[in-house]
């Protein structure tokens, strides 16, 4: 990204290292904020007409922009007796241009960037200072020239964020990408983050269609990206190494990525990917594809550019179908569910899996266990939330994950529960039907680790039975969870009763003949190994007065919890 800012209808992307103000005089008579503010003035044409022709004045928007940047900085030496200007002889429309002017650039999602070369400490350091200082400038230059419009102090103050959501400390790698891959060796990669949680985002798109479909052409081929416009976040997904390059109109859902899954290291940047993902891939075919380049041993992803794919899941589930795809290549069984190490005060701990495509309730069933066994459960350590895999050691099934939080519809859960982690967590359209958090749930060493499996369930969630069922026959259970189905709650395109292979569309439905041999290899092992294997009635695919059948679920898993 060369120019110092970027701009659009909803983000604004500023670069740092091109230039960067400090003092309230340097931000006034900036080219940027310049820029910002013809923007601003040409959009109230159509939102605040009359406000729009009394700040021209009959001049032209370029002219207004010069006059009224020059009021701006007057206002911060003088006071506005001491100032005859135009705009100073209606306070009222000046106060509501400024009112609208700041809350214009606080409905964008903004965004700094630090080019931080080589070096480790010092610029990686003060990326973050230099962010909270600008938060701060923008913040007291607003309220500097709105009190002195309005002649007198604000009795509250809201200590908002002013200056950016979130902050990037970016670099360039030299990593070892084969030379087909050569026109991303450029991109700048995102070495470290900083969120100003709680941090909310809207996204003008908020559910995921489509399905991730194989391409015999490799999407590098097609890659016209630029590293003026495009940056990576370098990603460990369980044990995998991924590099997710996005378009930075799409900066939202890359920084996002940092509160859901590991950020690889300075020295992992500089190894061989084993996951590409390409996304808002500007090549004209509005598709979502994967590719394996056996040549390399890559999977690469691709998701054209589209608004639509602004929301989250199409970046997050483009990453785990490629995760998936190439831990099924190893052996490993992907799992679409959740997973959790509950702990008793007692000192009882049990491995509870559970399974399901999305909307099934398998993050609502732990939480309702959770709350339910508050008085006699001492932790609950989550393993894997949404993606994870089985994997046979020794003749031992053992559960491993991918991701380092959750991305959790806000609907499903208890009232209290977005909250509860709501200081480390990033909103999405949280006013919007299927919103979503994505907050921290596990550690990197946990997640990457092996834990024992001490029951696996299919969670369902359109059946009327209560409670927790054991299966004793393994091709029924078998049969049932290759069924994947579920009552489809309209986070994806689906609607009603429907069916996923496996309940996973994310690799094993793509790759049924690569993924059944497993299926078949780890259930035997299940069941060899005495592990509880069934299902759990979450009824979350009910109304949600109907939904009360979850906690007896809970109930029962408690139970098993104590009993075994």
């Amino acid at each position: 990204m060369r120019e110092s800012i970027y701009m659009n209808d909803q983000l604004a992307v500023l670069n740092f290292s091109k230039s960067y103000v400090r003092t309230p005089s340097e931000l006034l008579d900036s080219p940027e904020f310049k820029n910002i503010t013809e923007i601003f003035i040409e959009s109230l044409k159509d939102t605040k007409k009359e406000l729009y022709y009394w700040i021209l004045n009959g001049k032209s928007i370029r002219e207004a922009k010069m006059e009224i940047t020059k009021c701006f900085r007057l206002m911060t030496v003088f006071d506005c007796d001491e100032i005859d200007h135009y705009y100073l002889s209606d306070k009222g429309q000046l106060l509501e241009f400024i009112e609208s002017f700041y809350n214009f650039w606080k409905q964008h999602q903004r965004f700094s960037v630090t080019y931080i070369g080589s070096g480790q400490t010092a610029n990686a350091v003060n990326y973050i200072t230099n962010d909270s200082n600008f938060n701060r400038l923008i913040r007291d230059t607003y309220r500097q020239i709105e009190e002195k419009v309005q002649g007198r102090k604000n009795k509250i103050y809201r200590q908002l964020q002013s200056g950016t959501n979130a902050a990037a400390a970016v670099r360039i790698h030299q990593s070892r990408l084969p030379k087909k891959y050569d026109c991303l060796k450029m991109i700048p990669m995102i070495d470290s983050i900083m969120l100003r949680t709680p941090l909310m985002l809207t996204t003008r798109s908020n559910k995921r269609t489509g399905m991730f479909t194989e391409t015999s052409e490799n999407p590098i081929l097609s890659f016209k990206g630029d590293e003026k416009e495009w940056f990576c976040m370098p990603i460990k997904i369980g044990q995998l190494l991924c590099f997710v390059y996005f378009h930075r109109d799409f900066m939202c859902s890359g920084v996002s990525l940092a509160n859901l899954f590991e950020i690889a290291t300075a020295d992992e940047c500089e190894k061989k990917p084993d996951c590409i993902v390409l996304f808002g891939n500007q090549d004209g075919k509005e598709e979502t594809t994967f590719y394996h380049d056996e040549e390399n041993d890559i999977w690469v992803g691709s998701v054209s550019y589209s608004r639509k794919i602004e929301y989250f899941g199409y970046i997050k589930k483009m990453s785990l179908t490629l995760h998936n795809l190439a831990m099924m290549q190893r052996g490993w069984l992907p799992i679409h569910g959740a997973f959790v190490n509950v702990t008793l005060k007692d000192g009882k701990k049990k491995g509870i899996m559970l399974m399901g495509d999305s909307g099934a309730g398998k993050s609502e069933s732990i939480e309702a266990l959770r709350s339910l066994g508050n008085d006699v459960i001492s932790n609950i350590e989550v393993v894997f939330d949404d993606m994870g895999s089985i994997h046979i050691e020794n003749g031992i099934p053992y559960g491993q994950g991918t991701e380092i939080g959750a991305f959790i519809r806000l609907d499903d859960l208890d009232k209290g529960t977005p909250y509860r982690d709501m200081d480390r967590s990033v909103f999405l359209n949280p006013d919007s039907s299927n919103a979503r958090v994505i907050t921290p749930a596990a550690s990197y060493d946990v997640v990457s680790t092996n834990h024992k499996i001490d029951l696996f369930a299919y969670a369902n969630n359109y059946d009327e039975h209560v409670g927790l069922r054991r299966v004793e026959d393994p091709e029924e259970i078998k049969k049932i969870c290759v069924q994947g189905q579920r009552m489809a709650l309209g986070t994806t395109q689906e609607v009603g009763l429907s069916q996923t292979y496996f309940a996973n569309p994310f690799g094993p439905m793509q790759k049924q003949e690569v993924c059944q041999p497993l299926i078949d290899e780890v259930f035997e092992c299940l069941y060899r190994n005495h592990i509880f294997v069934g299902e759990i009635f979450t009824h979350l695919g009910f109304a949600k007065e109907e939904r009360s059948g979850i906690h007896e679920a809970a109930k029962q898993l408690l139970d098993f919890i104590q009993e075994s």
